[in-house]
């Protein structure tokens, strides 16, 4: 885990996002948390980043309000599907992606909680 491309991204990430905050967890790595108001609501969520970090994308989760549990487009462990994971490029994506296509992801998730359809694209995996 890069934990200064992490602390750059964070301060980047920080001039888009204004309720981002960047935490250290107890086995010594750091966690994203952030804030997201929808048409639907306030979402609170944290984005995790692995140990091959950025080689590898981080998980996002939504703490706050509970996701329904039906809803697709999340992986077993509950992170959200944002991105296909053979989409991830650590040269050209960083944590201010990562938020941008979480806020894309809850403004879908509202729709289909509405209309029982998932808008857009759609990749199998």
């Amino acid at each position: 885990m890069d934990i200064n491309r992490i602390q750059r991204e964070f301060s980047d990430a920080q001039r888009t996002f204004a309720f981002l905050e960047l935490h250290p967890t107890t086995d010594g790595k750091v966690l994203a948390k952030t804030a997201l108001q929808t048409t639907g609501g306030m979402y609170v969520l944290s984005i995790r980043f692995p140990d091959t970090y950025p080689n590898e994308m981080p998980r996002v989760y939504v703490d706050a309000p509970a996701i329904n549990g039906s809803a697709p487009h999340r992986y077993n462990a509950g992170n959200l599907c944002y991105l296909h994971p053979s989409m991830w490029n650590p040269g050209i994506h960083d944590l201010k992606f990562v938020v941008g296509r979480a806020a894309k992801w809850l403004a879908k998730y509202e729709v289909w909680r509405v209309k029982g359809t998932w808008p857009g694209a759609q990749i199998k995996h």
